[in-house]
């Protein structure tokens, strides 16, 4: 064993969370307050009006961070116990970064009806739920259900939280290489989770041309192989009706969003335009060999944290959550999703480069620039809502 991988199994040793007291309990008078026979009366409180809970439990600042293990990092099927962590360090983030106190839950079933009855019965425990590592095209059909079912904030971080950083650094990019979203054309490899949410945001967010490869090449109206989720990639993408392979996607191409996991040859990025970009996202190692590509690319990007331009989740899920919490907003809608997207791009002014265009994870400013926009995405859209059910004034 490596000195490295030593000291990683050394701070792992015993997990890395645990539950710190926010009251004295030192006397008999906090034991009465804190338990019985005081904590009755907070108990009856909530019984008569169950909002109270957000006030006097810790409901209203702790998500559930919960998997099926079946699509762990780059390790795929590995299952619950070994899935588990990754979600503890998921919710070590969250308290890092955020100050938002997360459960890390591991599911032994992979049936999506189990996972959402299962998740249904336990959100009145929790303020939001952070859905992670589940294989698509399931966690499609488990976030939807849930997000109609609960009123509190369902997220599903390896979709969402993936594509608001793909897009906040795609503004820093076209902004550093003079380009306009609505002139790109954009191929993005890999059809799951990630991709498909990578999509919906780039169209959402106005880029001119969105063309997705799966593991056959591009995906397109034409094919018989495709499933539910991907007829509507090919119903939303491909205006330019391309055919074949990732290369063929390519040529021409402004950017390459890598969210698949497969390995690519360097090759096929020989033929997009000048000043190419390319996000190879797959993690540990990156769909295209990152120096090869600035060979090429002039600008380049990753998931990893020892290279630059990292695009990782941490920069968004944090404050994604704090400011839903802080707006007591019942969902994440895309409108707070775009506003997260914007702010963390916003964090990158005059020291914009081409290794540098998002934040580092570790920086401070992040998660509360996020959580103040996200917070006044849900006020304005509530704003908005209630507007529409004013009655009408007649002269």
């Amino acid at each position: 064993m490596s000195k490295e991988t030593d000291r990683i199994f050394h701070d792992h040793r015993g997990g890395k969370l645990s539950v710190e007291l926010t009251r004295p309990l030192v006397s008999r008078d906090d034991l009465s307050i804190a338990y019985t026979p005081g904590v009755a009366e907070v108990c009856k409180a909530i019984a008569d009006d169950p909002a109270l809970a957000a006030e006097y439990t810790w409901t209203s600042n702790l998500v559930a961070v919960i998997t099926d293990g079946t699509a762990v990092l780059g390790l795929g099927d590995i299952g619950p116990r070994a899935a588990m962590p990754v979600m503890e360090g998921k919710a070590a983030l969250f308290k890092k970064f955020a100050n938002v106190d997360a459960v890390p839950i591991c599911l032994d079933t992979t049936d999506p009806d189990e996972i959402v009855e299962t998740v249904a019965r336990l959100a009145p425990s929790f303020g939001g739920i952070n859905l992670e590592d589940i294989s698509a095209p399931r966690c499609f059909d488990i976030e939807a259900r849930l997000d109609a079912a609960l009123d509190i904030p369902v997220f599903h971080d390896d979709q969402h939280g993936t594509a608001i950083v793909v897009l906040a650094a795609l503004r820093n990019a076209t902004r550093l290489t003079g380009r306009k979203f609505a002139d790109l054309r954009v191929v993005v490899v890999g059809a799951g989770a990630a991709g498909v949410a990578v999509t919906n945001m780039l169209n959402s967010a106005g880029i001119g041309e969105v063309t997705v490869c799966d593991s056959r090449g591009i995906i397109h109206t034409d094919r018989d192989d495709l499933t539910p989720v991907k007829r509507e990639l090919a119903d939303s993408t491909n205006a330019g009706g391309l055919t074949g392979d990732v290369e063929r996607a390519l040529r021409g191409a402004d950017v390459l969003v890598g969210v698949s996991g497969a390995r690519l040859e360097p090759s096929v990025i020989e033929h997009m335009a000048d000043d190419a970009i390319v996000f190879a996202l797959a993690n540990p190692v990156p769909e295209i060999d990152p120096e090869a590509a600035r060979n090429r690319a002039s600008i380049v990007a990753t998931g990893r944290s020892d290279l630059p331009n990292q695009i990782n989740n941490v920069l968004a899920f944090p404050g994604v959550f704090r400011g839903a919490l802080d707006a007591k907003s019942r969902s994440i809608t895309p409108a707070m999703t775009l506003a997260a997207s914007e702010a963390i791009a916003g964090i990158v002014t005059e020291d914009l480069a081409a290794d540098y265009i998002v934040p580092s994870p570790l920086d401070p400013r992040v998660a509360p620039a996020v959580s103040r926009a996200v917070a006044q995405a849900a006020k304005n859209q509530t704003e908005a809502e209630a507007r529409q059910h004013l009655p009408v004034q007649l002269d």
